[in-house]
């Protein structure tokens, strides 16, 4: 059984930040990737950012330069620092993990965090 604990999110003001955690437990033998996704209302949802277990970083283009992922590999942790926010970053962000067990990979999502931004 795999679990994500996510936190962070909130309601900011637009050109604020935010910063997202998002950490996995349970039996997990490796992680290919963790990453962040979003879903607006009435919208699918949309990558926001990934990061492989090799360090390799990949940003939807509406928020490159803004948003940063990062990740600590100890504590199978992923972060987004969520810089310059505007009213269209408003969504549920969905903490994404990827990882291999047993020779399987699995792919395992968080319950969401609400991100609001307005004035």
């Amino acid at each position: 059984q795999v679990q994500l604990v996510e936190s962070g999110g909130g309601l900011v003001q637009p050109g604020g930040s935010l910063r997202l955690s998002c950490a996995a437990s349970g039996s997990i033998f490796s992680v290919n990737a963790m990453g962040w996704y979003r879903q607006a209302p009435g919208k699918e949802r949309e990558l926001v950012a990934v990061v492989t277990s090799g360090s390799s970083t990949n940003y939807a283009d509406s928020v490159k330069g803004r948003f940063t992922i990062s990740r600590d590999n100890a504590k199978n942790t992923v972060y987004l620092q969520m810089n310059s926010l505007k009213p269209e970053d408003t969504a549920v962000y969905y903490c994404n993990i990827n990882y291999r067990n047993h020779n399987v990979n699995y792919v395992h999502w968080g319950q969401g965090t609400q991100v609001t931004i307005s004035s």
